[in-house]
């Protein structure tokens, strides 16, 4: 049975992973299927530095893996649950969103 500090700690890295855009999309993309990182890159329109900046930080969340591939390396998610996850964060503030009385994304107070 898992903890709270332990059930905090997992929502914590989750949030801090889909607290920028970059990686947002990054788990998208991979929620697709794994990928090489010149591709995502590529696909991004960033550098590859800034690229790898954000890898090390999903690393670190435990999002995702990097699987050698030759002399390269892909990444993918950590776990298949996790596209599932993000799936259904995805949908559930969708949905919450066109809720009447959900404040619009422009209106002052939304995040």
């Amino acid at each position: 049975m898992l903890t709270i500090a332990t059930d905090i700690e997992a929502m914590t890295r989750f949030g801090r992973a889909l607290a920028d855009p970059i990686r947002c999309r990054l788990l998208l993309l991979l929620r697709d299927g794994p990928a090489h990182p010149a591709d995502l890159a590529d696909t991004l329109g960033i550098s590859r530095s800034r690229l790898s900046n954000h890898l090390a930080c999903l690393r670190d969340c435990g999002l995702v893996v990097a699987i050698p591939d030759g002399r390269r390396q892909r990444y993918e998610l950590a776990d298949h649950r996790l596209g599932h996850a993000i799936d259904d964060v995805r949908t559930a503030v969708l949905a919450v969103a066109g809720e009447p009385g959900c404040p619009d994304a422009a209106t002052e107070g939304c995040c």
